[in-house]
């Protein structure tokens, strides 16, 4: 699988200058779409998710890509995906810290497509291991971190212990830099190079893993 990361720049000057044709998945940071309106989608004053559609149509892939969705008001932190001219859905950021300026939304999703099976994990929300572990448990072959600015080596370190304690390969595209680390927790990836691909290896371990604890005691009923 073959992912090209864009950290800079938005759709349009990707697909004319940078495109990299035997990308399978192209991710894009919050930079290369900003906020969209829904209302002004519906509305056909405004076609932005069409543009991520078309882009995946042109480049025969999938593309997610970051943005601030608007809904009457709300605005959340989200992913759009697209796969082959269709747009497959929109993820949100599920957790916000402290009031934060944008609502969280609802539902974490692993979108089927003919690259793989894609986990996508929207901004903060990498800071809450149990996002990555439920994409996990429902089945991605790749987890898709779409980020803002990074925070020195803190973000790394995340994907680094995520991908390691779930087994699932985590990649990141943030402004300025993309990374990736692998299922035993190495840094397989790094680049400040825009756009920047890398050719990720499909990675599915399974083990036996036993534990003790208390509880779940099941007495047989008496008296019969």
């Amino acid at each position: 699988m073959r992912i090209c990361f864009v950290t800079d720049g938005d759709l349009n000057e990707y697909g004319e200058k940078y495109m990299d044709p035997t990308a399978d998945v192209v991710c894009f940071s919050f930079h290369a779409m900003g906020e969209v309106s829904y209302e002004r989608e519906l509305r056909g004053e405004t076609a932005l998710f069409a543009d991520a559609a078309i882009l995946s149509r042109v480049g025969q892939n999938v593309v997610v890509c970051g943005c601030y969705t608007d809904a009457r008001g709300i605005r959340r932190k989200s992913a759009v995906v697209a796969e082959r001219g269709k747009i497959l859905g929109v993820s949100d950021m599920v957790n916000r810290i402290d009031g934060g300026e944008y609502r969280c939304g609802a539902g974490i999703r692993v979108y089927d497509t003919k690259a793989g099976k894609l986990g996508v994990i929207v901004a903060e929300d990498l800071y809450f291991p149990q996002v990555l572990q439920t994409v996990s448990l429902c089945g991605a072959e790749l987890a898709v971190c779409l980020f803002e600015q990074l925070n020195e080596t803190l973000e790394q370190t995340l994907i680094r212990a995520g991908a390691f304690l779930y087994g699932v390969p985590v990649c990141m595209c943030a402004y300025g830099y993309a990374q990736a680390a692998d299922v035993t927790g190495k840094l397989c990836f790094a680049s400040a190079d825009n756009p920047c691909s890398f050719d990720f290896e499909r990675e599915q371990e399974y083990h036996l893993v036993e534990t003790r604890q208390r509880g779940f005691v099941r007495k047989g009923k008496s008296g019969f």
